[in-house]
Parts: structure tokens; C-alpha cells; sequence
């Protein structure tokens, strides 16, 4: 059984280690360009404060929120952007909103009744599901925002959440890129930030992917090229998925490019 009280915990430490990250820069820090086209500083903290805003109504106001998808299947390649936009406030009054906004939808999952199932884009996640999803996207943007302020973080077990999330979405992957979901399963071999090994599936699986935790997550996430990374895939369909892994929910995304393509 997954323990959701844990799941919460790990995404309130995920937000507070993006939190401490930019509490104290000054203004013009919060507007420095990260690799999201487009995005600042400030822009990833309020797409972070948007989404969670949007989960809080999913999971609180099924109503309201499906009122709000539709709006978003109008422009379906432009509202991400447009909520961060819309969500852009000085720093401090954008800490403010994303402190607050995290912690009333961890509480509205806590207090979720058994067996609850929140609409979200188009399918429906239990409240473990829904904290898991959030810690993904907290650690994405968290590296969006790392490297735009040029630092390495430390990995963590937290990574864990991304790895499963990323294994439970192969077959998501390839229907979101309009290709046939795989008849024969992937499984990964991962070494964890402790050196320990995070195994997810059948390690003796004829289509597998091996590799460092840390380099999975980036690459499900979308934060790195495959070509970055040291991932090793055996079988055809491990290595068709390693070119359109995608953990979150939504169109396909654009990735990034190789890193020597940018320099």
C-alpha cells in the first residue's frame, strides 16, 4: 500500500528545497531565462503555484475544474503558458500564493475520502497519484530553475516517485506521440543516488533500460536529450521509448535539444 502521508511529506521537502533555491534572490534573479522558451524564474514559481491551484480544484470541485479543462482544450497549445502569465506576481507575493496553494491541496488530499478518484486531463488519479504527479513536476521545474541560476542539486531518494511515474508511463509515452502502445514491456534497472538499485518490472525483461536514477528523471521529464544521458537501452521498444518518454500529462512535449547542439 502506498503510504500517502509519506508521498505528501517527500513533495513538501521537494517544494522546500526549490523553495529555499529562490526565497532570498533579488528581483532581478527571479527574472533570469531558464531552458523553458519563453520562461523566467518567476514563470516556472507561478506555472508551480497555477498547477497546484488547478489539482486543489480537481480535487476539491470536479465542476470547477472541468469548466476550466475546457476552457484549456480551446487552446490547447498555449494555456500552460498562459496560466503561468497569468499567475505572475512580485516574488514575494508569488512565494505567498505557492506556499499557501501547496499546502491547502496537500490538505484537500489528506483529507480525501477512501478510494476517491480526482479528474484529471481526461483520466482519474487517486490522491497518491495526484501528490506523486505533483512531486514530478515540482523537481522538473525545480531543474529548470537550477540551471538557470547555474547550480547543481544533490539527488535524492525522492527520485524514486519519478523513476515509478516514469516506468508507469511508457505506454502513455507512445500513445501521446500517436504511436501503438508496445505489446512487450520495458523495465528499468536504475542506480540510485546511495548506489543502491531501484528495479521497476522484470529485470530480465527483453526490453529494459539501465542507468543512473538521476539521468531516467531528467529524461522523463523532458530536462535532457537521451544523447546526454547515460542511459542504456536493450530491445527495440526500450529504445523507441527512450526518444519520446514523457511522464507528465498533455501533448507531446518538444524536449530538449542535444547539448552540442546549443553550444
Amino acid at each position: 500500500m502506498v503510504d500517502l502521508a509519506e508521498l505528501l511529506g517527500d513533495l513538501a521537502d521537494e517544494s522546500a528545497d526549490l523553495d529555499r533555491r529562490v526565497a532570498d534572490l533579488p528581483p532581478e534573479r527571479w527574472e533570469l531565462p531558464t531552458p523553458s522558451p519563453g520562461w523566467s524564474v518567476a514563470h516556472q514559481i507561478a506555472h508551480l503555484a497555477w498547477t497546484d491551484h488547478s489539482s486543489l480544484l480537481a480535487a476539491t470541485d470536479e465542476a470547477g475544474y472541468a469548466a476550466q479543462l475546457a476552457a484549456a482544450l480551446e487552446q490547447p497549445e498555449s494555456f500552460v503558458d498562459q496560466g503561468a502569465r497569468e499567475w505572475l506576481a512580485p516574488p514575494a507575493e508569488l512565494l505567498a500564493r505557492w506556499r499557501a496553494g501547496r499546502a491547502a491541496l496537500a490538505d484537500a488530499l489528506l483529507q480525501a475520502a477512501p478510494g476517491t478518484r480526482i479528474f484529471w486531463y481526461g483520466g482519474r488519479l487517486s490522491p497518491a497519484s495526484m501528490a506523486t504527479a505533483r512531486i514530478m513536476e515540482t523537481w522538473a521545474h525545480g531543474q529548470d530553475v537550477a540551471d538557470a541560476l547555474g547550480v547543481t542539486r544533490e539527488p535524492s531518494a525522492r527520485l524514486r516517485h519519478i523513476a515509478h511515474l516514469g516506468h508507469r508511463t511508457v505506454a502513455h509515452s507512445f500513445a501521446t506521440h500517436g504511436r501503438p502502445e508496445p505489446a512487450e514491456p520495458v523495465a528499468l534497472v536504475l542506480t540510485a543516488p546511495d548506489g543502491s538499485q531501484w528495479t521497476y518490472g522484470d529485470p530480465s525483461a527483453a526490453n529494459r533500460v539501465s542507468g543512473p536514477a538521476l539521468d531516467l528523471c531528467l529524461l522523463v521529464t523532458q530536462r535532457r536529450h537521451r544523447a546526454d544521458l547515460a542511459l542504456r537501452a536493450t530491445g527495440r521498444v526500450a529504445d523507441e521509448w527512450l526518444d519520446i518518454a514523457q511522464a507528465f500529462a498533455g501533448p507531446p512535449g518538444a524536449g530538449r535539444a542535444p547539448a552540442e547542439a546549443t553550444t
